[in-house]
């Protein structure tokens, strides 16, 4: 009884066999489960000469060590192996209901490797594993394929189902893996390496139990943390916080954030509660990174008002184990009437950064990109690259088919979205991300294609917040934002549970946050040492945010195992996780000091106007001491032999 299964399915795809691998107490132990197990596997499996969409890539499906315990906020799942897009380690984030039935057939990862001769999937019954036809399934959308293999394959239980749609089919490197109707794994181009692989589909109907050490320790902690949770004052309206954000960009200080207030805007809104906040504070990006929020004023992101978009909401939309239910389905004008709510990501990503003030269209892309398994991030910042390369007169209409691309223009992004999908003129170009894209076009067209190391950024501006571009640039992963910044170690508050950490100062100057000090680069670390730890567990990071004095993993993991480790001591697992990771992007060619944010994202040059005016951030200078911390080189951000 420890939580964990202690077993990991080995699929070969080229030959249809399988073999069940048992994992030692002591891996666990050094890694925990998920996205640690999964690391490791991939580092001691996948030869450095791997071509990310040939048979020697290896594709994870993990659970979290936590899942199914009886914990809150770990329903999490993730997609591992080796980034198309990036060349480098790949992991995509998901939740849904797919992580338990994981562990619930027996094991706590399935990985495959190899390619299969045509289209397949995988099904597991009660633990028995076989690679069935899915040719019926190649061409069908993924909301399809999930429907039409429930209903071939339900029995007396409902099976869960991850697939792929015509991104993934087509091998687009921005293309992701799909569960729950349209809840996606989306970055790190995985859904590519499933096509190549000819996997449409992993189907998982199992009756395992889930046993961890002491289910009452969990179930008490549990209903303490429930109590936070719930815990709901009235709040402003969605308009309420725009003029919040507008009166506090004007102000030259700043406090640090409690996550309990961003706990309660989530669960009214979902992640849509910062859309206009955001804009006008300066965290949303406009206009492919080289506009500010004066480019996309109140009149135009009134459609994007949180309240207006959950008039078209219908219900509340919970992952496993999730006490809060951050997402919602919405009814609408859809293929079958209705849709996962979009996040703020995707909404910003296809609203203001191609500066589209049409919801109605946000909503009918966000649909479209869900069904075709296409990262929406990803999308519309190639989108936006393509817009501004064709106002620059490096694409033309000649190169779009006739597209005249225009800012804001939602019929226009609608049909370069689906020339992406289908891999169709311009739009095979740009089915690959930004980077892939303007090494195509040449033209100078890179300096408008944002990424960091060949993952487009996401929608959180790093002169905002410059902790955001110290993470976009050091992680493995590069280009996410759902790591650490400056914020997000407000919000953890690791510093309750490891007495060592730095504790923000209450109130400080915006300026401060520009300066590069030991404690910045002491908290940065915490932050990817801790996300290492709650990818292990299969946590939420909204969950995380609201506190780990309130939302206990530490505690949880403990109880599960029945180890009496420290907080400190989880995080001296994440710490070996982040070399472990660092040298699978050695090893497989990629130089760290290669990986930076786009020169807009980190305000070289310095915006002239707007709420990011004059904000730059010295990345080479916070890269150097984040790598000092770690003990790697700080030249070259490579970790010592005796930690990897």
């Amino acid at each position: 009884m420890t939580g964990y299964m202690g077993k990991v399915l080995m699929v070969n795809l080229s030959d249809a066999t399988f073999q069940e691998q048992e994992i030692a107490d002591s891996i666990y132990e050094k890694y925990l489960s998920g996205a640690g197990l999964g690391g490791f596997i991939l580092y001691n499996h996948i030869p450095a000469d791997a071509d990310p969409l040939g048979p020697d890539n290896m594709l994870g499906f993990v659970s979290g060590l936590l899942t199914g315990t009886g914990s809150l906020f770990t329903g999490r799942w993730m997609v591992m192996g080796k980034s198309p897009l990036t060349g480098g380690y790949g992991e995509a984030n998901c939740g849904g209901n797919f992580s338990p039935a994981i562990k619930r057939c027996g094991f706590d990862a399935i990985f495959f490797k190899g390619i299969s001769e045509k289209p397949v999937y995988l099904y597991i019954k009660n633990g028995r594993p076989e690679l069935k036809d899915a040719s019926h399934l190649w061409g069908k959308d993924a909301i399809e394929t999930e429907e039409i293999l429930i209903a071939e394959l339900k029995k007396k239980s409902k099976p869960r189902v991850a697939c792929i749609g015509a991104a993934g089919e087509k091998m687009s490197c921005i293309s992701g893996v799909s569960n729950d109707r349209g809840r996606m794994a989306a970055r790190s181009g995985l859904g590519a390496v499933m096509g190549s692989k000819k996997l449409k589909a992993v189907v998982l109907d199992g009756k395992k139990k889930i046993t961890p050490h002491n289910r009452k320790k969990i179930n008490e902690l549990s209903k303490k943390c429930n109590k936070w949770v719930q815990f709901q004052p009235r709040l402003l309206s969605g308009n309420g916080f725009r003029i919040l954000g507008a009166l506090l960009r004007l102000l030259p200080f700043q406090t640090a954030m409690d996550g309990m207030l961003w706990k309660c805007m989530l669960r009214k809104w979902g992640t849509i509660a910062s859309n206009q906040y955001s804009v006008e504070i300066g965290d949303s990006p406009i206009k492919n990174w080289g506009g500010s929020n004066l480019d996309f004023k109140k009149d135009q992101s009134h459609a994007i008002n949180p309240d207006k978009i959950i008039e078209s909401e219908v219900s509340k939309y919970r992952c496993f184990s999730c006490p809060l239910g951050c997402g919602g389905i919405c009814k609408g004008k859809f293929p079958n009437g209705e849709t996962h709510k979009p996040e703020y990501e995707s909404i910003m990503a296809l609203s203001g950064l191609c500066l589209n003030d049409n919801m109605e269209s946000v909503f009918q892309m966000n649909d479209r990109l869900n069904r075709a398994g296409m990262d929406t991030i990803s999308a519309g910042g190639t989108i936006a690259f393509a817009i501004e390369c064709y106002e620059m007169g490096i694409l033309t209409k000649e190169d779009t088919g006739g597209l005249e691309l225009k800012w804001g223009d939602p019929d226009v992004i609608m049909a370069l979205l689906d020339k992406m999908i289908a891999r169709e003129g311009i739009g095979d170009i740009l089915a690959d991300g930004v980077k892939k894209a303007s090494e195509k076009i040449g033209k100078s067209s890179e300096k408008y294609a944002v990424h960091a190391g060949g993952q487009e950024l996401p929608m959180h501006d790093s002169r905002f917040d410059p902790g955001f571009a110290l993470h976009y640039a050091v992680e493995a992963n590069p280009g996410r934002h759902t790591i650490g910044s400056q914020l997000y170690y407000e919000m953890y508050r690791l510093w309750k549970k490891d007495k060592s950490l730095p504790r923000p100062r209450l109130i400080y100057r915006k300026k401060s946050k520009y300066k590069i000090t030991e404690n910045k680069a002491v908290e940065a670390a915490a932050c990817s040492k801790f996300m290492n730890i709650l990818n292990c567990a299969g946590g939420c990071v909204f969950g995380a945010q609201i506190g780990v004095d309130r939302v206990p993993f530490f505690e949880w993991l403990n109880a599960a195992t029945g180890w009496d480790k420290t907080p400190e001591e989880y995080l001296e697992i994440g710490d070996r996780l982040q070399s472990m990771k660092q040298a699978f992007n050695l090893k497989h060619g990629i130089d760290p000091q290669s990986v930076r944010p786009h020169t807009r994202a980190v305000g070289h040059p310095p915006q002239t106007e707007g709420a990011n005016k004059n904000r730059s951030v010295d990345i080479d200078g916070m890269i150097e001491e984040y790598w000092r911390h770690f003990n790697w080189d700080p030249a070259i951000g490579k970790p010592p032999e005796e930690k990897i």
